[in-house]
């Protein structure tokens, strides 16, 4: 079976699988005594073995498989949940993750996980609360602990192979479980299989194989193949002398004890208790049989729900691989264009029949791009998810105590913006759970709840979404930021006389400002909030910030719903055409010139009452055959950057035109002024400025 035409569809259920785990985990610290969840947890965690096992991934398959060992004591009312044991499971989701993502990346998903390893055998085994901290992975990793190893072989010993093996044991013999691999290119695998078989035989006895000899001696077997044996050499020698048969990758020679010999006795209890008649072959299937098993059982349990439920709604949908929305995109933006150019033509001929099919056209289109704009929205929830488990270890980094409540998960953005949004949120989050929440101290004495709370939310408002992340926190200190930007010089005596509030408080977007003493992993290097702001303003968004000494802050931030197709207001300048998008235009004008303002030295306009600056775009561009000082009046466009506004002189208004944005390509990707262009349907290439661009 080629694994590789299921690979997509693995990472995808294993991303799925983790989250869940992740988020029922946090759901779990918040409320230990829950079996429900911790029901649930295995279930994943059960699954997911199962598929890494079908898929060939061993080693994530056998770290799950030792989470479950953990969580099937605490279902089982057999092990109590502490902090230890759920910052072991969250160790071993985060390497779990690093496995998903280095299959992802094309690897083999294979990694060191020893420490976690022995950490969870040790909650199994109860050691570690005896010791009272986790015990140290051993020297030599390739030795694994007995009950490790055992708990992590999915292939049972039928009774008798169990006796045989447990009455070694008790009369002083050596028992090893060995598991070899053979290089991916080895080319006699039988022949590298009957060399080890022999080298044990010599020394010892095989008491069970996996696969089964004659599947060996066939060379019916993947890479890896594993052994039971008692066996007259120590482990290490034994390990060495099997690593020095040639085409031998690795080897794994594991010391079987009682303990490790009943762990595998009750597990194979359990799986006949579950009626399994079926005979298991081999790891792969019985991992597969029991992912179906779970599967089912899952159905099961939403069919029960649902029932219960009443009218519960039914989801269907299907997963599609993003490239060919990106495609399906591409195809379209071309559609817009040509029904634009048919627009045009249809005007210039002016017949009815033309005309009236081409309205027709655009009416389709327009429910079209409706649609295809939908297919592309995913609900913030895909960035918000990974956000409970952030803030709730930084929080304990921080010895801090915070709630992290989201709201409005579901509100969708388009996927280019989802795909840009991640880092800045980390970012504002991280500030609000360090600087902004107190310590318990500090809040207790500030007659507070000990536990701060963030508020993580998002929310739709006409053509833009809204995130907003709040904390309860300290507030900003404008004081002591205005004397930190004094001393970096990042304003002068005069402008700090000048500055309002909220100027002051947008200091802290300024690159390289901290006003943390300490600096630390999480913050006090000066980097962050400048680099969230200028990733926000190149999404064509803004931030803002509210903020109350003593009582907290909150950070808005306004993005576009989508990047691909934005109205846009098309100028001429000469004979050249431009797009100034609509997002960032409050009005537009005709100002005369006399009544052009000259303070001090920079041309300004008065406008609502307020001065502000005369920009002149045919300065900016070098417009080649465009002069505003030419005229009399001119035509004004006045366009926002955050707070601040400034008019923008242009020869002539065209109108407003959804536009596609096409990017400038790498050779031009830097280009000032510019943020990309778009195809008019007279043919011309209009290039669309950047606005925020213009007002410094």
């Amino acid at each position: 079976m080629d694994m590789n035409a299921y690979l997509s569809m693995f990472i995808d259920e294993s991303n799925d699988h983790l989250q869940a785990l992740n988020e029922n985990l946090l759901q779990l610290e918040g409320n230990p005594e829950d079996i429900s969840i911790v029901q649930t947890i295995f279930r994943s965690a059960h699954t997911l073995k199962g598929m890494s096992a079908t898929m060939g991934f061993e080693d994530l398959a056998s770290l799950t498989h030792e989470m479950e060992n953990v969580l099937d004591l605490v279902r089982n009312s057999k092990l109590k949940m502490d902090d230890f044991i759920f910052d072991t499971l969250f160790k071993g989701l985060d390497a779990l993750e690093a496995m998903v993502q280095d299959i992802v990346n094309g690897g083999t998903g294979k990694a060191d996980v020893q420490t976690i390893v022995t950490a969870l055998v040790s909650i199994v085994k109860g050691d570690y609360a005896k010791g009272g901290q986790a015990p140290q992975p051993a020297a030599a990793a390739s030795v694994q602990p007995a009950a490790a190893a055992a708990a992590s072989a999915s292939y049972m010993l039928d009774e008798f192979q169990a006796s045989i093996l447990e009455q070694s044991i008790q009369s002083g013999h050596q028992v090893y479980h060995v598991v070899v691999t053979v290089r991916e290119d080895c080319m006699l695998k039988a022949a590298r299989a009957y060399m080890v078989f022999d080298l044990i035989e010599q020394n010892g006895e095989i008491v069970k194989s996996d696969p089964s000899v004659q599947d060996l001696e066939q060379g019916s077997f993947e890479q890896a193949f594993s052994i039971f044996t008692i066996c007259n050499l120590a482990a290490d020698e034994l390990q060495k002398r099997i690593s020095d048969i040639s085409e031998i990758e690795q080897v794994q020679v594991t010391s079987l004890d009682l303990e490790s010999l009943k762990l595998m006795t009750a597990k194979q209890q359990q799986t006949a208790a579950a009626g399994s008649q079926a005979p298991v072959q081999t790891e792969q299937a019985a991992a597969a049989g029991a992912a179906r098993e779970e599967a089912a059982r899952q159905v099961a349990a939403g069919r029960n729900q649902a029932a219960a439920g009443g009218a519960a709604a039914v989801s269907k949908t299907i997963r599609v691989d993003i490239e060919r929305l990106d495609t399906l995109m591409n195809l379209f933006s071309e559609l817009l264009i040509d029904r634009g150019r048919l627009e045009q033509l249809a005007s210039e001929v002016k017949r009815s029949e033309l005309t009236e099919t081409v309205e027709h056209m655009s009416r389709v289109s327009n429910d079209l791009q409706n649609i295809v704009l939908k297919l592309r929205m995913v609900p913030v929830e895909s960035v918000f998810n990974r956000f409970p488990r952030m803030v709730r270890d930084l929080a304990k980094s921080l010895d801090k105590k915070i709630d992290l409540i989201i709201t409005g998960a579901d509100t969708e953005l388009d996927r280019t913006v989802i795909d840009e949004i991640g880092d800045p949120l980390v970012h504002l989050l991280r500030n609000s759970v360090d600087h902004g929440v107190e310590t318990v101290d500090k809040r207790l004495a500030a007659g507070k709840p000990e536990t701060g709370t963030v508020h993580l939310r998002a929310y739709h408002s006409g053509n833009h979404v809204f995130i907003e992340v709040e904390d309860d926190g300290g507030g900003i200190n404008r004081e002591r930021v205005l004397q930190k930007a004094l001393a970096n010089k990042v304003v002068s005596e005069d402008q700090a006389k000048k500055m309002s509030a909220d100027e002051i408080n947008m200091l802290i977007f300024a690159p390289g400002f901290s006003t943390a003493e300490v600096i630390s992993d999480i913050s006090g290097r000066g980097v962050g909030l400048d680099v969230v702001k200028s990733k926000i303003t190149s999404l064509g968004g803004n931030v803002s910030i509210e903020s109350e000494y003593g009582k907290g802050t909150k950070f808005s931030v306004q993005l576009p719903l989508t990047l691909s197709i934005i109205t846009a207001m098309l100028i001429k300048l000469g004979s050249e055409k431009y797009a100034i998008p609509l997002s960032s235009i409050v009005e537009t004008g005709i100002i005369r010139q006399e009544n052009v303002l000259n303070v001090h030295g920079s041309k300004m306009v008065e406008f609502r009452n307020t001065v502000i600056p005369l920009v002149s775009l045919s300065r900016v561009l070098d417009a080649l055959d465009f002069n505003e000082t030419e005229e009399d009046e001119t035509e004004i466009i006045v366009i926002r950057k955050g707070e601040k506004l400034a008019a923008v002189m242009v020869d002539q208004f065209i109108g407003q035109k959804e536009i596609v944005l096409k990017s400038m390509g790498n050779y031009l990707k830097n280009v000032d002024k510019i943020s990309g262009a778009t195809i008019l349907g007279d043919g011309q290439v209009a290039l669309i400025i950047d606005p925020s661009s213009l007002i410094k």
